[in-house]
C-alpha cells in the first residue's frame, strides 16, 4: 500500500481508495491532499473565511478600525465554536488495534504506524475543549516490546502541546488521557499540523475550515470523542513510562531510530460503521506532507509578520526536510548613517526566528536583507546568489552550539543536540560568483569530481572517514591545499560529500544532501578560518555533508515490493492510466 502511493504520488496522481486491506475489514484512503490544487480544492467554501479569520486574529486592531467591515469574520468564528452532543459513542462499536488495517511503511519500521491521527489531549489544570491541544504526533501501533492491543507508542517532543498537558499531569502525579483521532474531515487533519496563534483552538480552527462545527462528547471513561471521526483510540500515559519506540521512515528523508518515548495504555478502541483509515507515507521530500506546508503557508502567510517585526518571509525549505534550513528575507534599519552597511537588525530578527515555535528546529537559517530589489524565499538559487554577493565571511557568520534540534535529525551529537548558524547578508555586491568550477578545486589530491552547484557554490566528492578526528585532520588537509593556491573568492561556499554528481545534478539533491547531512558546529570549516574575539570568520566556507558513521540510514524502496506492484500499473491492472 505505501509503496503504490509513493508511485502514484510521484507520478501527481489520484487520491487511493484501498478496498481490500489484507488483516482488516476496514478500507483505506492515501493521497487525498497529493497536490495543492486537490487540497484547496477541499476547501473551497470555507478557503476565504477561514483566512480572514486568522489575519483578523493576528490584527486585532483591524476590527477596530472597521468593525462593520470584519462582522463576518467575527460571525464565522462563532458558528465554528465546538458543539458538545450528550451520547459520545453515537454510531461507533468497540474494536481493538489489531483489526485496523496495520500498515508497516518502510522496510526498516520498527512496525505499524498511525500517519494521519489528531492527537487531543486536554490541559490538566484548565479541563476543557477550548485549552485542549490537537497535534499530529506519530503513533506506533504494534511492534517493540509494545504489548499488542493494550499498548501503544506516542512520538512528540516536549515543548509541543500534549508534552507541556503531559509535564502539568507528572507535576500533579496523574495520567494524562488522551485520545486520537483517525479520519472524519479533512478539516480536522489539517488542524492537526496548524500553527495557529496564541489563543486560538484547533478545535475551533477545524470548524471554520470545516464549514461545520467541531462535534464532540465523552464516553463513560472521561475521554473525549469526535463524533465526526471514524476512528477514536483512548488511553493515558503514566508518569515515567516510556518504552522504545521506532524506527520510522521520516520526512528528511532518513530513519528516526529507536528511542524511549510516551507509551499510552489503550483504554478502549473505536470505529465508525463504514469508517475509512487515511494514511500517508513519510520520506524524502516532496511528499505528501509537502502539500500541508503549502496549504499552511497560503493559510497563515501573513501571521509571522505580525510576530516577529521586520521580517518579511521566513520559508522552512521542504526539499532540505523542512527543520534543517530557513531561508528569510527582513529589513536592515539600524545602520542608515555608517558607511560600511552591516547586518544588525537581522541579526535580531535571526536571533527571534530561531526562537520562535518550531522555527526552533532549524540547523541553518540564511538571511537577507530586502533593498531596493524584491526578493523572495520561494526563489531558492536567487535567493542563495543574493546572499553570497554580499557576506562578509569573516564578520557575518554566526553560530549557536549546544543547543537542540530536531529530534529526528541525527546529524548532532546526540538526540535533540546541535548546533545552529546565521548566515546574514545585506549592504551593496562584493563579489562576482563564479559560473564554473575554479581551476584551484581541479588539481586537488584526494578531493575529486568538483561539480558547479549554483554560481558560487561547488561539490566536491572527499575520502571516506571513521571518526571525527579523521574528518577534522582531512578538512585541515583540504583547507590548506585551497588556501595555498590563488585566491578564490568568486566561490565562497563549497559542498564536500560522497557523490558530487548527485549533489549538482538538481537544486533539490543540493539542498537535501548538504543541510540534513550536516551540523553547523561540527561540519563546517573555512579556508584561512580565524576567531577574533571570538567570532569565527574565513575566506571560503566548507560545509562537510558527507555521511557520517553515526548518520541513521536513508530511505530505500524495497526491490521486491516495487517488482511486485508493477502489475498494478499495466494495461490489465487496477491502476492502469494512473501514472501519465
Amino acid at each position: 500500500m505505501s509503496a503504490i502511493h509513493l508511485r502514484v504520488y510521484e507520478a501527481g496522481g489520484p487520491a487511493l481508495l484501498f478496498e481490500n486491506v489484507k488483516g482488516s475489514r476496514y478500507q483505506a484512503v492515501s493521497n487525498l491532499f497529493g497536490t495543492l490544487e486537490r487540497g484547496k480544492f477541499i476547501f473551497r467554501k470555507t478557503w476565504d473565511s477561514t483566512q480572514n479569520v486568522i489575519a483578523l486574529r493576528n490584527d486585532p486592531m483591524q476590527a477596530l478600525k472597521n468593525p462593520f467591515r470584519h462582522i463576518h469574520q467575527a460571525t464565522s468564528a462563532i458558528k465554528a465554536l465546538p458543539l458538545k452532543r450528550g451520547n459520545g459513542l453515537s454510531g461507533f462499536n468497540e474494536i481493538k488495534i489489531t483489526d485496523l488495517p496495520l500498515i508497516k511503511h518502510w522496510p526498516m519500521d520498527g512496525g505499524a504506524f498511525v500517519t494521519l491521527p489528531q492527537v487531543y489531549s486536554e490541559d490538566p489544570d484548565k479541563k476543557g475543549i477550548m485549552k485542549a491541544n490537537l497535534g499530529m504526533y506519530r503513533v506506533q501501533l504494534t511492534g517493540n516490546d509494545f504489548e499488542t492491543n493494550k499498548e501503544i507508542g506516542l512520538h512528540y517532543q516536549i515543548h509541543r502541546g500534549i508534552g507541556i498537558h503531559q509535564h502539568k499531569a507528572n507535576r500533579n502525579g496523574e495520567p494524562l488521557k488522551v485520545s486520537i483521532f483517525i479520519g472524519g474531515p479533512p478539516a480536522h487533519t489539517v488542524s492537526a499540523v496548524m500553527p495557529l496563534p496564541e489563543g486560538l483552538s484547533e478545535m475551533l480552527f477545524a470548524g471554520l475550515l470545516a464549514g461545520r462545527r467541531f462535534r464532540y462528547g465523552y464516553d463513560a471513561d472521561g475521554y473525549c470523542i469526535s463524533q465526526d471521526a471514524d476512528f477514536v483510540i483512548t488511553g493515558e500515559i503514566h508518569p515515567s513510562e516510556t518504552k522504545p519506540e521506532g524506527p520510522f521512515g521520516d520526512h528528511l528523508g532518513y530513519y528516526s531510530l529507536t528511542h524511549p518515548f510516551p507509551m499510552m495504555r489503550v483504554r478502549k478502541v473505536y470505529a465508525k460503521q463504514n469508517a475509512i483509515w487515511p494514511f500517508t507515507v513519510v520520506g524524502r521530500p516532496p511528499q505528501e506532507d509537502t502539500t500541508f506546508g503549502a496549504l499552511i503557508h497560503e493559510l497563515t502567510g501573513a501571521a509571522i509578520k505580525q510576530e516577529i517585526p521586520g521580517v518579511k518571509e521566513v520559508h522552512a525549505v521542504d526539499a532540505a526536510g523542512v527543520h534543517p534550513l530557513l531561508l528569510a528575507i527582513g529589513y536592515e534599519r539600524y545602520t542608515p548613517y555608517t558607511k560600511v552597511k552591516q547586518p544588525a537588525e537581522l541579526l535580531t530578527i535571526a536571533n527571534r526566528i530561531l526562537g520562535t515555535n518550531q522555527l526552533s528546529l532549524a540547523k541553518y537559517l540564511f538571511i537577507a536583507a530586502e533593498e531596493g530589489q524584491p526578493l523572495s524565499t520561494h526563489r531558492v538559487s536567487e535567493l542563495f546568489s543574493y546572499i553570497l554577493e554580499r557576506i562578509d565571511l569573516k564578520r557575518d557568520i554566526h553560530f549557536q552550539t549546544n543547543t537542540t534540534i530536531d529530534t529526528l535529525d541525527y546529524s548532532g551529537q546526540g538526540l535533540n543536540q546541535g548546533s545552529k548558524v546565521i548566515f546574514a547578508a545585506c549592504g551593496d555586491k562584493k563579489r562576482d560568483l563564479c559560473t564554473e568550477v575554479p581551476g584551484q578545486l581541479k588539481e586537488l589530491r584526494n578531493y575529486t569530481n568538483p561539480r558547479l552547484v549554483l554560481p558560487g557554490i561547488v561539490a566536491v566528492e572527499g575520502p571516506a572517514f571513521n571518526t571525527y578526528a579523521d574528518a577534522k585532520k582531512q578538512m585541515h588537509e583540504l583547507t590548506n591545499a585551497i588556501s595555498m593556491r590563488e585566491e578564490m573568492s568568486s566561490c565562497p561556499l563549497i559542498v564536500l560529500c560522497d557523490n558530487s554528481s548527485f549533489v549538482s545534478e538538481t537544486l533539490d539533491n543540493f539542498l537535501w544532501t548538504t543541510f540534513t547531512r550536516s551540523n553547523p558546529s561540527h561540519d563546517i570549516y573555512g579556508v584561512n578560518e580565524d576567531i577574533t574575539f571570538k567570532h569565527w570568520g574565513c575566506d571560503n566556507v566548507i560545509i562537510d555533508a558527507r555521511t557520517k558513521p553515526h548518520h541513521a540510514p536513508p530511505l530505500i524502496l524495497d526491490q521486491a515490493v516495487e517488482k511486485r506492484i508493477d502489475q498494478l500499473f499495466t494495461k490489465s491492472g487496477s491502476l492502469s492510466g494512473v501514472l501519465k
